[in-house]
């Protein structure tokens, strides 16, 4: 049996480590954003903190549910005396060699406490309610600060593709003027001038992939991960993401008191405190208590005498008859004595006893007063935090649908910056080939075009994040 326990403890430590090592290995490859969010709730290490919380609460709440049970206790008691000592068995003085023992079994069941026994157990079920709602958040907030890093990976993924593409239009346009260039046909200025735009457009690309892989150590970050440059992501539809936000800063507001998991833990947590000070009040209250027990003993000095015989014997009187003293006799008793065995003994001593009383606290140190107090404080701490939470989560939402206006206002402005800088640019390329303009004005015009695309990308990726963030307070977040 020792043997098979030690293999059977040796293959759950093997698949506990495969399984760790499974969640933290790097991802290669084509990976979804639903993936990236499954392996971080499962690895982050706040949710499963969060997670023992709700457990301990848990425990907390199961342990208060216990006192409504008899609190049931024993005790045995087997000793050796010696000397002058009192018999249990016929509570009096003996002079020798004694073992004894005693059993004992006792149970206490409160019939009425003011509510305290209910409202503790009502205090910790919201308290366990409460750190769900914790654990949840802690969930929730992993899930939208991993969908924004994953939307930044994207945002920054695909700033480098158009910046390698507008560095492609620069090249062939150096290729072209170097061929001119060696022709004599083109003044040197205008072929080095675009050569250097050339070298500009590469060290924005160095930097922007720099930009990529630091968004994708910050996404693995969140997931608890290995990172690995193989790992590439899944685009995410964005044909609807950039439409006006549908809803408004009150709407959104009130969505979220009702469905947001921190506000729902505040509010358990204000509701518990005020059970917890219902509580702590009833122990200032007279509890009726109803008690039993059950007990018995034994003595090795127990013994028990059995009449064998009555004989006469002769006494020291005698009485006169006719002047004649005659011997007194008087009958004696003969018993043998036997030890009383240790069954017997556990039968004929067997005890039991019920009561009902009032326990009625009179002094206690101030006990009873000093933690009514501070329920008391942990009720209107408990009520600030509920309200300081609401008033926050208002702002914030305020807050987040002004970034979102503001973002979506900005993003239709670049959109049409790009569309007008696009036919700008096209007419300086026809221009700058045809020999109308030089190459400054042309490379003015290729920069200001060029940064508009990059904008427009940083432009809709934030107006995504904003639509997410409320999202995330309506309860309608989709991957």
């Amino acid at each position: 049996m020792r043997k098979i326990s030690l293999i059977a403890t040796f293959i759950v430590f093997v698949l506990a480590q495969k399984t760790f090592a499974q969640d933290t290995a790097r991802i290669n490859g084509l990976v979804s954003l639903k993936k990236c969010i499954d392996i971080a709730l499962r690895n982050n290490a706040d949710i499963n903190r969060s997670e023992l919380a709700m457990m301990d609460s848990k425990v907390t709440y199961n342990q208060s549910q216990g006192n409504r049970l008899p609190f049931i206790s024993g005790g045995i008691t087997h000793g050796l005396s010696q000397g002058r000592a009192i018999d249990p068995f016929t509570n009096s003085y003996i002079n020798q060699n004694l073992s004894y023992a005693n059993y004992n079994l006792g149970a206490d069941l409160y019939l009425w406490n003011a509510g305290s026994v209910s409202n503790n157990i009502k205090a910790n079920r919201l308290n366990y309610e409460a750190g769900k709602m914790d654990w949840q958040q802690q969930k929730d907030n992993v899930t939208i600060n991993v969908i924004l890093a994953y939307l930044q990976v994207l945002n920054a993924t695909e700033q480098l593709n158009a910046a390698i593409q507008l560095a492609d239009v620069t090249r062939k346009q150096v290729e072209r003027l170097e061929l001119l260039n060696n022709d004599g046909a083109i003044a040197p200025a205008t072929y080095y001038d675009t050569k250097g735009q050339l070298a500009t457009d590469e060290a924005n690309i160095v930097t922007l992939k720099n930009t990529v892989e630091s968004a994708r150590i910050s996404l693995v970050q969140l997931m608890n991960i290995n990172y690995s440059k193989d790992m590439q992501l899944e685009k995410v539809d964005e044909s609807s993401a950039l439409s006006l936000y549908d809803g408004n800063s009150n709407d959104i507001y009130q969505t979220a008191l009702n469905n947001l998991a921190m506000i729902k833990a505040v509010d358990l947590r204000r509701a518990s405190a005020t059970k917890s000070l219902k509580a702590a009040k009833g122990q200032m209250y007279p509890s009726l208590v109803l008690s039993g027990g059950l007990g018995t003993n034994y003595s090795s000095a127990a013994s028990t005498s059995t009449l064998i015989s009555v004989t006469d014997v002769a006494t020291g009187g005698y009485v006169n008859v006719n002047n004649e003293k005659l011997q007194v006799y008087a009958p004696q008793s003969n018993f043998s004595s036997a030890k009383i065995p240790y069954d017997m003994q556990w039968k004929n001593n067997f005890n039991s006893s019920v009561s009902v009383g009032i326990q009625i606290p009179i002094l206690n140190g101030l006990v009873a007063r000093s933690r009514v107090k501070t329920a008391r404080n942990q009720e209107k701490r408990a009520t600030l935090n509920a309200t300081t939470a609401k008033t926050q989560l208002q702002q914030s939402v305020e807050q987040a649908y002004l970034n979102m206006n503001t973002a979506f206002e900005r993003y239709q402005k670049v959109q049409a910056q790009v569309d007008a800088l696009s036919i700008s640019f096209t007419a300086a390329e026809v221009k700058f080939n045809a020999g109308a303009i030089n190459s400054v004005e042309y490379l003015l015009v290729k920069n200001r075009a060029d940064n508009a695309k990059i904008n427009l990308i940083a432009a809709k990726y934030d107006y995504i994040l904003r639509t997410k963030i409320l999202d995330f307070y309506k309860g309608t977040l989709s991957l």
